[in-house]
């Protein structure tokens, strides 16, 4: 659980998002014209400046966007599942039956993640690129594409792909 520490990519994060500005740019030859916005984490940042980059824009041209920010895992941060089931029990329990709406013990749920994500959402007005985190990703299937809560919060999200999402389907690249 990364959560919110603020890590910066490493070198396969970077070549992720070199081959991400490739990929944008097959989809869409006018990258200029697309807005982008990431979340705050430096990881984030660092991402949407190489997309534009690799796409022969200004890298510092995007927004940052607080409620991007990844799920708050609490006192979770830090630790693998594994570790959660053998030093929280009885909370990883909860979080398995019911993991969208338990937050994570100091931290968020994915009920409130979805929440937070549901204004950006709705203010997008022309073709966005969004930056931000599996949590964030997550809620954004259950809003946009109808991902059932049950399902969203326990949904895999690959990185280094491109989520693409239009009239409430979505396909990943």
């Amino acid at each position: 659980m990364i959560g919110l520490t603020d890590l910066p990519l490493n070198d396969k994060g970077r070549k992720q998002a070199a081959d991400a500005a490739t990929l944008l740019g097959w989809l869409d030859k006018k990258a200029g014209d697309l807005d982008f916005v990431a979340g705050p984490l430096l990881r984030t940042r660092q991402t949407v400046e190489i997309l534009r980059t690799g796409l022969g824009l200004n890298a510092a041209g995007y927004r940052q966007d607080e409620r991007l920010k990844e799920m708050d895992y609490g006192k979770w941060e830090g630790l693998t599942w594994p570790q959660i089931r053998e030093g929280d029990l009885a909370n990883f329990e909860r979080r398995q039956a019911d993991p969208w709406g338990f937050p994570m013990p100091g931290g968020e749920s994915s009920a409130q993640v979805c929440e937070r994500v549901r204004p950006v959402l709705a203010a997008i007005r022309r073709d966005t690129v969004i930056v931000s985190h599996g949590g964030v990703c997550r809620a954004v299937l259950a809003l946009a594409a109808g991902i059932p809560t049950e399902r969203s919060p326990i949904l895999a999200i690959p990185q280094g792909q491109i989520l693409v999402l239009r009239d409430g389907r979505f396909a990943w690249v």
